[in-house]
């Protein structure tokens, strides 16, 4: 005996779960559509501030590297010191007034001679370093070797902001040597433009970033430019999103650069400037000790760039890790940006509660309604259930649908009705088989055929019909599958576009549907890495038993009508006209000339210069009147062709 009650019971009880199931996905639809919300905001401040301080922080760096190499032409500063001083003061100087984010910018000379300008400005610390006086804004520096000694002599000049020299004093004992400096050995082991950094300047001892350039005319002059790391720091402000919002730059040792938290920002320029410590690159990598936020290691925080999620100490945060990379300097250097997540969903959660309770009394009020509709409705539901489970059996057969004083009912029986008489017409008609052809996202694959240059690829497997019936149609279909996929990838690498599988062949195309300025050269060169490609397929094919796939190519460029062919119910994308002709008879061509790779002259004519040809002279191609020139193709400084 099976449980039953009342349609109204059932009813009831179903509009009142329908009342919940309603009320429950929307309370929390809103209030994951509010967190939704909430946290978009959130990830476009961290977006547009990560936008802003790569900005910031790649136009101090492109100010520095265009600095350095503006000054890596400059024909005065190819002499080392005491050569033209003057020419030299005057340059440098000028470039540091230009430059508001570089410190200090200079030249170091195989000899040990070195020419520096520095921006004092109103910094107390270099004040004290270089024993300034009074009113001086910028400090030259040159130190030149002294004829027969081991010591160099320095000279260092201060000059107010209208060029004029407050004092000059020099000291004949001066040990620097730039030869030893890491960004002139960077600049001479890579010979070229380098980034350093961060580290500590030998004489100025302030914590920096390093961009040289070798000069031009002579490699073994090296331009640098140096910017403080505090001025980078200036840029890492993230208390606009939250103020447990953290920001920070890291190399490509996940080594920290700079920090916008001041303390931890003290910490690496200290750690940077502890001369008791021998090894300063494992001192800045982040661990606990730094900052919770950070994560326990380097390991920590991700790689990869954009928008992600960090769980930490039963926390998660936001994080944004954006590329700083200037100029192919500075690479993989990050700048991270992580928010503690409850921070963007405080206002989020106490509107869930709110929404919670004003749900609460409208399930209450829909429960009482649903007991009292469910009471007028019962009786007309038992018949459209009835009427229901009729369609549900397919009986088709029209009767007559209850009336209702609910309009609501009506309608219901009325749609009821519709689809009774629906699915009635749709069981007499067989579904049309859906349009096989897939269009692009930008809708233009469907084109008009339209006349344009082309070049052509066509492959043919020698004795293919023979390796057919010496072997099973597994065995043939398996070889066929690992060769079409070989040529398919060699084509898609070279721009081509694989428009028919011809049964052991392919009809490979440039310069549609997408326009190649250099279709000849590429479909050559896609020849020629096919040939190889085969040759090492054949290589595995031998090993494993199976019969090698030797392949004749033929190749010819010219006009064709490409476009969309067919019935009007079934379309294929196609080229047809002589060009296309003249390239499968070229490859056909290569069993009477025992070649590889055929080519037509206009080819020939178009990439001479970029490959070697081997000339088979004028021929007759079958089915053509006229004859033509045909070369073969080789790579370049091919010998075997000659």
């Amino acid at each position: 005996m099976h449980w039953s009650k009342p349609l109204r019971v059932h009813l009831s009880v179903l509009v009142v779960a329908l009342l919940l199931c309603v009320a429950i996905p929307l309370i929390w639809m809103a209030f994951a559509q509010g967190r939704h919300a909430a946290i978009l905001a959130g990830e476009k401040q961290m977006r547009e501030m990560s936008l802003r301080v790569v900005d910031g922080y790649r136009n101090a760096l492109a100010e520095g590297y265009e600095a350095a190499s503006v000054a890596s032409v400059f024909p005065q500063l190819l002499s080392p010191p005491p050569g033209e001083l003057a020419a030299k003061q005057d340059y440098l100087l000028q470039v540091l007034r230009n430059a508001p984010n570089i410190s200090t910018i200079y030249t170091g000379y195989p000899d040990g001679s070195y020419f520096q300008a520095i921006r004092i400005g109103d910094d107390p610390k270099l004040k004290a370093v270089l024993a300034a006086p009074y009113g001086a804004r910028f400090a030259v520096r040159s130190i030149t070797q002294d004829s027969g000694q081991e010591s160099a002599s320095s000279t260092i000049r201060f000059i107010d902001d209208h060029d004029r020299l407050i004092f000059e004093r020099t000291r004949h004992d001066s040990q620097y040597d730039p030869r030893q400096r890491p960004w002139y050995r960077s600049v001479l082991r890579y010979g070229r433009a380098v980034s350093v950094g961060p580290y500590v300047t030998a004489v100025l001892k302030s914590s920096t970033i390093t961009m040289a350039v070798p000069m031009r005319g002579n490699a073994q002059v090296i331009v640098g430019v140096d910017i403080h790391l505090e001025i980078v720091g200036r840029l890492l402000n993230s208390k606009a999103i939250s103020s447990n919002a953290r920001s920070f730059i890291i190399d490509n040792r996940k080594r920290l650069v700079v920090h916008s938290d001041p303390a931890i920002m003290a910490r690496i320029i200290d750690t940077l400037t502890d001369s008791r410590r021998a090894d300063q690159s494992e001192l800045l990598k982040m661990d606990e000790t730094i900052e919770p936020v950070i994560g326990r290691g380097s390991e920590t925080l991700p790689l990869s760039e954009g928008l992600t999620r960090l769980n930490l100490e039963r926390r998660t945060y936001l994080a944004e890790i954006a590329p700083i990379a200037f100029a192919e300097l500075f690479q993989g250097s990050r700048l991270a940006i992580v928010v503690p997540l409850e921070d963007l969903l405080q206002q989020t959660n106490r509107l869930l509660i709110r929404n919670l309770l004003i749900a609460s009394a409208l399930v209450a009020a829909g429960v009482v309604a649903s007991i009292l509709l469910s009471r007028m409705i019962s009786r007309s539901l038992y018949q459209l259930a009835s009427e229901a489970r009729k369609i549900g059996d397919l009986d088709l057969i029209s009767t007559k649908t209850p009336h209702s004083l609910v309009a609501e009912i009506n309608t219901l029986a009325g749609a009821l009705s519709s689809a009774q008489r629906a699915v009635g017409q749709f069981a007499l008609y067989v579904p049309r088989e859906v349009v096989r052809r897939i269009v692009d996202p930008s809708g233009g694959a469907v084109v008009k055929a339209s006349r344009q240059d082309v070049t052509v690829l066509f492959t043919d497997i020698r004795d293919f019909t023979t390796i057919s019936e010496k072997h099973s149609p597994e065995t043939v279909v398996e070889i066929l599958s690992a060769y079409f996929e070989c040529l398919n990838q060699v084509a898609e690498r070279h721009g081509g576009t694989v428009v028919q599988y011809l049964g052991d062949s392919i009809f490979v195309m440039w310069n549609a549907p997408v326009a190649d300025s250099r279709h000849v050269e590429n479909c050559c060169r896609c020849a020629l890495e096919m040939k190889a490609e085969i040759d090492g397929l054949n290589v595995e094919n031998k090993k494993a038993g199976r019969p090698e796939l030797l392949t004749r190519f033929g190749v010819h460029t010219g006009p064709a009508v490409v476009g969309s062919f067919g019935a009007i119910s079934r379309k294929q994308y196609n080229a047809m006209g002589d060009t296309i002709n003249v390239a499968s008879r070229l490859e056909g061509l290569n069993k009477e000339f025992s070649t590889s790779i055929l080519v037509s002259a206009p080819v020939h004519e178009i990439v001479k210069d970029s490959f070697s040809f081997r000339s088979i002279g004028l021929v007759t191609l079958k089915g053509r009147v006229g004859r033509i020139e045909v070369f073969e193709l080789g790579a370049p400084g091919d010998e075997s062709l000659y």
